[in-house]
């Protein structure tokens, strides 16, 4: 009996303490990992700090002097809100509203001076380590089981950063500049918001834009840009819907639940900004074959596409506002029944929703593959004119050429 008692209590002794080794090295694991976290802040607080004052020691400007001095105000003011009054949420979004202001300012203040300064070097070295340790850190975040899944399109400390990277460029830039860097934020938050919910184009739709920005889009705005700061800036925000589209568990009806409990009139008024993008795109597309000279064989063609296009983009408006009806009336068996938004989902099933989505499904490919015919169109006939246009000019100055030598002879 005694033997019997000793080898239960050592047992359960040896099986506790296997245990609390297990949850030490646990803890201690998920302790390093958090300490990349805090290194990769501190790494990307060095380089803002050592970039900054790399600017003004070439340029002598007072507003980058007081751009670094707001910057330590700031900070300072972040840290007593933090931890003495207790007021987590201003204090953080006070910091990451600051830090896109100051990764902005470090984008876009890029003077030729600069390329060989030491400490611009540094700077740039030090972003980039923040770069790798931030993507580290939540990579082994979710590989541990860390993270936290939440259904939202941006989270607050995303609207923030890319507000303060638009007020840094509204004060730097004039006002053109200005509105196109606007709208290269709006890309950027909308193929976040593609990248948190899975969009099925939302990798494409991140490859053109980094291909569009890093090639195109500064070039013509002609605007020098320091590529290790926007780097920086564009990966602080990538980082986490790109890796959530990989790890992120949450379900069709979890991800989009922020849109799903909107109001009836909020939903159609998302309408809005569909409706608009479409008119631009056809203003556009107008204006771009308006300059063609040959156009009586440019616009029999685009009003053909266009046909198409105006029939197929007309279903599908006609399609989201039956989207938007039958959503609201599963909202409101979801409330007479009162299961709230868990119970959704079913409702949403029961409703025949799926089957709704399937076929809009298809509608949807036909309406962007007509996009794409009337934008290619527009582009080729262009391209096409242009080409016609530099050979009869080469053709003629080949005969002139040859006109010349036989006077000559």
């Amino acid at each position: 009996m005694c033997r019997f008692l000793r080898y239960c209590v050592s047992h359960c002794l040896h099986a506790a303490m296997t245990r609390l080794e297990e949850v030490n090295g646990e803890v201690s694991m998920w302790s390093s990992v958090r300490w990349l976290g805090y290194l990769s802040g501190l790494n990307l607080l060095l380089a803002l700090c050592l970039g900054l004052y790399a600017r003004w020691e070439s340029a002598a400007e007072a507003f980058l002097l007081v751009v670094f001095v707001l910057a330590l105000l700031v900070l300072a003011a972040a840290c007593v809100l933090h931890y003495r009054c207790g007021m987590e949420r201003l204090s953080l979004g006070l910091l990451h509203l600051w830090l896109g202001f100051l990764l902005g300012v470090l984008c876009l203040v890029n003077s030729p001076a600069l390329r060989g300064d030491a400490k611009e070097r540094a700077a740039d070295y030090l972003l980039l380590a923040s770069v790798l340790l931030r993507t580290l850190w939540a990579l082994l975040e979710r590989l541990l089981g860390r993270a936290r899944y939440r259904p939202a399109f941006l989270t607050s400390a995303e609207r923030q950063e890319l507000a303060g990277f638009a007020v840094a460029s509204a004060t730097l830039l004039q006002l053109h500049q200005a509105l196109s860097v606007a709208a290269l934020l709006a890309a950027l938050a909308a193929v976040m918001v593609a990248l948190r919910m899975k969009a099925a184009l939302a990798l494409p739709g991140l490859l053109c834009f980094a291909a569009v920005t890093a090639a195109l889009f500064f070039d013509a705005l002609r605007v020098p840009v320091n590529p290790c700061a926007l780097a920086c800036f564009f990966s602080q925000l990538l980082c986490d819907p790109l890796l959530d589209v990989y790890f992120s568990g949450l379900s069709v009806t979890e991800r989009w639940q922020p849109f799903l409990v909107w109001r009836g009139l909020w939903r159609r008024l998302s309408l809005l900004p569909l409706l608009l993008v479409e008119a631009t795109f056809v203003a556009l597309a107008s204006r771009r074959l308006a300059d063609v000279g040959r156009w009586y064989v440019a616009v029999p063609g685009f009003a053909a596409c266009a046909l198409v296009w105006c029939a197929c983009h007309l279903v599908f408006v006609v399609a989201v506002w039956g989207f938007h009806t039958k959503l609201g009336e599963c909202q409101g068996l979801c409330l007479a029944q009162g299961s709230g938004v868990g119970g959704l989902a079913k409702v949403m099933a029961s409703k025949g929703m799926r089957h709704f989505c399937l076929i809009s499904e298809r509608l949807v490919l036909l309406t962007l593959l007509t996009t794409a015919a009337v934008a290619a169109l527009c582009w080729q006939v262009r391209a096409t004119c242009a080409l016609c246009e530099e050979t009869r000019h080469v053709t003629g100055l080949v005969k002139g050429e040859n006109m010349q030598q036989i006077e000559k002879q």
